[in-house]
C-alpha cells in the first residue's frame, strides 16, 4: 500500500548557524525519507526557521538591526548546510510567516473555543532600563541556597540547586545591569492540567508508538506529584513574535508558534506545488486525509514540548496529532560533550571547507544510530577506520576489481546471475528483507552491519574464485564472467541499500551500472553491462581530521589576549627604550569613530583555570551581561592564580572575532598593563573597573 507520510525536524532557533547537532538530526530523518521515496510512498519532508523569540529580537537590537533582518541573513546560510550534507528537504519555510500567523492565531481561537485557554496575572521581574519583562535567561543573582554569586535565574550551576527568578538574592539584569523591579501581568495559559488535556495525553502517550523511553519520561510527568501544569502561551511587549488575537500588547510565547511552523511549512510547500502546477490537491485535502501518517524527529532535550503540548494543542484544535515523535540523543566528541570553549565542537562548514566528503559523514553517523534514545559519539580514529573499512575497502572495492575484467574480457556484458548457484548463496533477498526492516525501524546501524556482511560475502567470494588466475586460462572465461557478475550484481544491490545514506555515491553508482535512478524494486533486476569504471569514492586522509578539529595555520600562537604582544618573534620597536610617556607620545592617533569600533565591556570572572600544555595562558569563563557566557584565553598565568581570579570584575573586548587556538575557541579578549620593555619594569595588571560596575556595562 502507498502511504502518504508528512515527516519533519526540529525548527532551528534562527539566532546562529547550524551546529552538528542540527546536520545529525537532519541526516537521521533525511536517510529515512529517502528510503521511503524509494519504496515508492509520497513524502513531503519539510522544515522551517525558528524565527520568534526574545534572544532574537535582544541580539537584532545587539547589532542595531531589525529581527527581520538577522533571521533573513540566518536564512540565507541555510542552503550551504543543507545541499552540502545532501539534506532533501522539500520545502523551507520560516515560522514568522503569514502561514504560520493564520494558523496559530487559528489553534490559539480553537483552544480558546474548548475552554482551555484561561488568564491569570503573575509577578515577574522587569527591567526599568531595558523597559521589559526579563525572561529568566536574562536574571542572575547570588543562589537562595548556597550563596554563589551569578547564578542563572532558574538553577545553580554550583550547587544545583533549582528555583524561581523571584528566589535570588541580590538579582540584576544581565541585559542593563539594572536591579530589576517586581511587576504584575495578566498571562494567558492553555490548561494542559484539565482533566481531558491528562486523559488523552495519558493515552496518546502510552499506546505503545513512542519509544519506551520516551512513554516512560512522559508517564512520569503525567503520574507525578504535582501532575501536568498550565502552560503560560503569552509574552508581554516588546516581543518578536505573534499577536495574540484581541489582545493589544500579547504575543504567544515563542513555544506556541514554533511547532505549528511544521503546518506552516507543509501548507507554503502545498501551495507552491499548485503555483508550479505540480500538484492539484490542496494543504487543505492532505492535511484532512485520515490516511497521512505525520512524524517528527527531535532531540531528547525538546521531548516534553512534543509530546505534551504538541499533541494536546493539536488535538484539542480539531487536528490530528503526529503518528509518532522519533527521539534521538546529542551527539559527542571522543566520549565527551561538546564544547567549543574545549575545542571539542564540529563545525560543519570547516568539515566542508577542507574538503572532506559528506557522505563519509552521513555513512559514520547512520552507522552510530539506532532506534533508542542515546548519544552518538564521534571518535575521529574510528571514523577513518569505519569509512576506510566499509566503503572503500568493502563496498567500492567490489566494483573496482570486478569491472577490470568485464571490460577486458567481455566488454562490460554481464552473464545472467539469476541462474548462477553463487547469487543463490549471497541470500541477497533475504538480506534485502532485513535492512528495509532496520531502514522503516530507524535501527540504522543494524542496517550498515547487515550490509557490510554482505559485502564481506561477495568480497570472500572473489577472493576464493581468484579471477585472476582464471584470466589466465582462454578456457576459464565463462567462469571468469560468472564470478565477476555475481560480484557487480552483489554491488547492485548494496548500491540500493546503501542509496539513502549515500545519494551522490549512488548516482555515480547508477552511472556505471547503467541505470536508471534505483529503487528498492529494483533488487530483482541486476544489471546486464556496466559501462567505464571511474573511481567513486577517496579514503580518509587523516590529517582532515587534524585540520578539522585543529586550528587555521594563521592562528598557531598562544594569545595576545591582556593586550601585550607575547609573540616572540616581534622585534623592538626605538620607542621601547624610552619612557611611557614618551612612547606614548609617538604612538598613531586615531579618532573617535576608530575608538567607537571598539566594544568594551566589564565582564566578570566566573570561573578560571590553568591551560594543560600552555605555560602562559589561563582559560577565563566571562559572564559580559549576554544569555551564555564567553571563554577567553588570557597569557596571564605568571602573574595571577586562577582561584585568585573567580568572582572579579575586568574589561573585556567584546566585539573582537571569535579565534580558534588549539586549546580552544577564545571569544574575546581581556585587558591588563604592563611595560612593553622590561627594563622598565615587570607584571601583568589586570584591568578593572570601580565598585558598583556591573557586567555587561559598556565602556566609553
Amino acid at each position: 500500500m502507498k502511504r502518504r507520510l508528512f515527516v519533519t525536524t526540529a525548527l532551528p532557533y534562527a539566532n546562529g548557524s547550524f551546529h552538528i547537532g542540527h546536520i545529525m538530526e537532519y541526516i537521521q530523518a533525511d536517510i529515512w525519507v529517502r528510503f521511503q521515496r524509494m519504496r515508492g510512498h509520497e513524502v513531503h519532508f519539510v522544515c522551517a526557521d525558528d524565527a520568534h523569540g526574545a534572544p532574537i529580537m535582544l541580539k537584532a537590537q545587539s547589532e542595531g538591526i531589525t529581527p527581520e533582518t538577522l533571521v533573513g541573513r540566518i536564512a540565507a546560510e541555510r542552503p550551504r548546510y543543507l545541499n552540502g550534507f545532501h539534506i532533501s528537504f522539500d520545502n523551507w519555510h520560516s515560522t514568522h510567516s503569514p502561514e504560520n500567523i493564520e494558523l496559530s492565531q487559528d489553534v490559539y481561537r480553537k483552544l480558546k473555543a474548548a475552554d482551555l485557554i484561561s488568564r491569570k496575572t503573575i509577578e515577574q521581574f522587569f527591567d526599568p532600563v531595558k523597559g521589559m519583562f526579563l525572561p529568566d535567561r536574562y536574571i542572575k543573582g547570588e543562589c537562595p541556597k548556597c550563596s554563589a554569586k551569578d547564578q542563572y535565574g532558574d538553577s545553580c550551576e554550583v550547587c544545583g540547586a533549582v528555583y524561581a527568578p523571584t528566589e535570588l538574592h541580590n538579582p540584576y539584569s544581565t541585559l542593563s545591569g539594572a536591579t530589576p523591579e517586581m511587576r504584575q501581568s495578566e498571562h494567558f495559559f492553555f490548561r494542559l492540567s484539565d482533566s481531558r488535556c491528562v486523559e488523552y495525553l495519558r493515552q496518546w502517550t502510552q499506546d505503545g508508538k513512542l519509544q519506551p523511553e520516551v512513554a516512560n519520561k512522559a508517564r512520569e510527568w503525567l503520574d507525578g506529584e504535582q501532575g501536568l501544569g498550565d502552560w503560560d502561551i503569552s509574552r508581554d511587549e516588546p516581543y518578536f513574535g505573534i499577536p495574540i488575537p484581541d489582545e493589544p500588547g500579547k504575543y504567544f510565547y515563542v513555544w506556541l508558534d514554533a511547532p505549528v511552523g511544521y503546518l506552516a511549512s507543509l501548507k507554503n510547500h502545498f501551495a507552491k506545488g499548485q503555483a508550479l502546477a505540480q500538484t492539484a490537491q490542496s494543504y487543505d485535502e492532505f492535511i484532512a486525509d485520515p490516511q497521512v501518517e505525520q512524524y517528527h524527529f527531535i532531540g531528547k532535550d525538546i521531548i516534553y514540548f512534543h509530546t505534551l503540548f504538541w499533541p494536546a494543542m493539536l488535538n484539542f484544535s480539531g487536528r490530528k496529532a503526529p503518528d509518532n515523535v522519533f527521539v534521538h540523543g546529542f551527539i559527542t566528541v571522543s566520549g565527551e560533550k561538546m564544547s567549543k570553549s574545549r575545542g571539542t565542537g564540529i563545525s560543519p562548514i570547516r568539515y566542508l571547507e577542507i574538503g572532506m566528503n559528506p557522505e563519509w559523514m552521513r555513512y559514520y553517523i547512520a552507522a552510530k544510530l539506532n532506534a533508542r534514545v542515546e548519544d552518538v559519539d564521534f571518535n575521529p580514529d574510528d571514523f577513518v577506520a569505519r569509512v576506510n573499512s566499509d566503503l572503500v575497502g568493502k563496498y567500492v572495492n567490489i566494483a573496482s576489481r570486478a569491472a577490470s575484467f568485464l571490460a577486458r574480457f567481455f566488454e562490460g556484458q554481464l552473464a545472467d546471475v539469476r541462474q548462477l548457484p553463487a547469487w543463490s548463496g549471497f541470500e541477497t533477498d533475504k538480506h534485502s528483507e532485513e535492512i528495509a526492516r532496520c531502514w522503516e525501524n530507524r535501527e540504522f546501524g543494524r542496517a550498515l552491519r547487515v550490509a557490510m556482511e554482505y559485502a564481506d560475502r561477495i568480497n570472500q567470494h572473489f577472493d576464493a574464485e581468484k579471477p585472476w588466475e582464471l584470466a589466465k586460462d582462454p578456457g576459464q572465461r565463462e567462469r571468469l564472467q560468472q564470478v565477476c557478475s555475481a560480484c557487480i550484481a552483489g554491488f547492485h544491490a548494496l548500491t540500493i541499500w546503501l542509496k539513502p545514506v549515500l545519494p551522490a555515491l549512488a548516482a555515480q553508482a547508477e552511472t556505471f551500472l547503467g541505470c536508471a535512478a534505483l529503487c528498492w524494486d529494483d533488487l530483482s533486476n541486476p544489471p546486464a553491462s556496466i559501462g567505464r569504471y571511474e573511481h567513486l569514492m577517496t579514503r580518509v586522509d587523516p590529517k582532515m581530521l587534524d585540520a578539522l578539529f585543529d586550528i587555521p595555520a594563521a592562528a598557531g600562537s598562544e594569545t595576545k589576549a591582556v593586550g601585550t604582544d607575547s609573540t616572540k618573534s616581534k622585534k623592538k620597536s626605538a620607542a621601547a627604550t624610552e619612557k611611557p610617556a614618551d612612547a606614548a607620545a609617538q604612538s598613531s592617533t586615531i579618532s573617535i569613530d576608530d575608538f567607537a569600533k571598539v566594544d568594551l565591556r566589564v565582564a566578570r570572572i566566573v570561573a578560571a583555570e590553568a591551560v594543560e600544555g600552555s605555560d602562559k595562558l589561563l582559560r577565563l569563563t566571562l559572564d559580559c551581561g549576554e544569555a551564555q557566557t564567553r571563554n577567553v584565553f588570557a597569557g596571564i598565568k605568571a602573574a595571577y592564580a586562577p582561584a585568585a581570579l573567580v568572582g572579579r570584575l575586568t574589561v573585556m573586548v567584546a566585539n573582537l572575532a571569535p579565534r580558534k587556538m588549539k586549546f580552544g575557541l577564545s571569544e574575546g579578549m581581556v585587558l591588563a598593563s604592563s611595560f612593553d620593555d622590561p627594563s622598565l619594569g615587570e607584571g601583568i595588571f589586570l584591568l578593572s573597573p570601580d565598585q558598583g560596575a556591573a557586567p555587561g556595562m559598556k565602556v566609553k
